[in-house]
C-alpha cells in the first residue's frame, strides 16, 4: 500500500511552542496545519507553510470549532451553515498564505471534536463536504478509515469530492473501528515498539487491532502520528524507516 505519513503541525500560538515541527518535517509527506481556531496564528501559519515548502510536503487544512481554550477538543453545537462558514474561513486563511509561497492546500482534515462529529453525524459530514465543494472540489477530505468507508464515499460523491482514508498509528481503536476517547486510559499509545508492531501489521495485511484484540480491516491512504505525543519524533523516524522498507 502507498501509505503516506502525516502529522498535525503548526499548533503553537504566539510565543507558545508545541510539538517538534522542524525536526519532524523531514520524515513525513503530509502536514495537517492548524488554522487559528484551535491553535496557530498568522505568523505560525506562515512558518509552517514555509517549512512544508522547504521539505516538499503536502499541505492539509486542519480546521476546528472556534475553541482555542479547549484546543478544539470540546463539542460545540453549530448549525450546518455555521460549519460551512467556519470551514471556509479557515481554509481561506490558510490558502491565502499558501498562495504567497506559491504552494497549494491539497486536502482538508478536521481537528478534534469536529473530526469526531464528522464521523458520527451525517449532517456535520455533509456540511464539511459542502464547504470543500464550494471552495475547491479538487481538495480531498481526510476521514477516519472505518467499516463505513463506502457510506462516506457515496456521500462525498454527491458533492463531487474525493476522500483520503486515515489510520492512527498511536491511538487505540474500539472494536467498532473508532478511536478510543482521549478521556479514557491508554487512548494514546506511546511505546515505540507497540506502534511499530501495529504499523507492520497494517502494512502487511491492512489490519489494525482494536483495544480488545479485534482485527479491523482498514483501507489506508495516510498514517497519522500526533505531533503532541511525547514520543512523536522517535516514532516518526522509525515509521519513516519502516515505510521505506516496504
Amino acid at each position: 500500500m502507498n501509505i503516506k505519513l502525516n502529522c498535525d503541525m503548526g499548533e503553537g500560538f504566539g510565543t507558545y511552542s508545541m510539538g517538534y515541527d522542524e525536526k519532524i518535517m523531514p520524515y513525513i509527506q503530509m502536514a495537517n496545519l492548524a488554522c487559528g481556531f484551535h491553535a496557530a496564528d498568522p505568523v505560525t501559519m506562515h512558518k509552517s507553510i514555509k517549512l512544508c515548502k522547504e521539505h516538499d510536503i503536502q499541505i492539509g487544512c486542519h480546521p476546528s470549532y472556534p475553541d482555542l481554550v479547549g484546543f478544539g477538543r470540546r463539542d460545540m453545537s453549530c448549525s450546518p451553515e455555521e460549519i460551512v462558514s467556519l470551514i471556509l474561513y479557515q481554509l481561506g486563511a490558510l490558502s491565502a498564505i499558501c498562495q504567497s509561497y506559491d504552494v497549494n492546500v491539497s486536502y482538508l482534515k478536521p481537528h478534534g471534536a469536529l473530526y469526531n462529529n464528522m464521523m458520527k453525524d451525517e449532517t456535520t459530514f455533509r456540511s464539511i463536504a459542502k464547504a470543500i465543494s464550494k471552495f475547491d472540489a479538487n481538495l480531498k477530505l481526510m476521514i477516519l478509515s472505518s467499516p463505513k468507508n463506502d457510506t462516506y464515499a457515496k456521500i462525498a460523491q454527491k458533492y463531487n469530492i474525493s476522500l483520503l482514508y486515515e489510520v492512527f498509528a498511536d491511538r487505540a481503536y474500539t472494536k467498532e473501528g473508532f478511536l478510543v476517547p482521549r478521556s479514557q486510559e491508554n487512548a494514546l499509545i506511546t511505546e515505540k515498539e507497540e506502534v511499530i508492531k501495529r504499523t507492520k501489521l497494517l502494512l502487511k495485511k491492512g489490519i489494525i487491532k482494536s483495544i480488545d484484540g479485534q482485527k479491523l480491516k482498514l483501507k489506508t491512504d495516510a498514517l497519522c502520528v500526533h505531533g503532541d505525543n511525547k514520543s512523536a519524533l522517535k516514532l516518526i523516524k522509525s515509521l519513516h524507516k519502516l515505510q521505506n522498507d516496504f
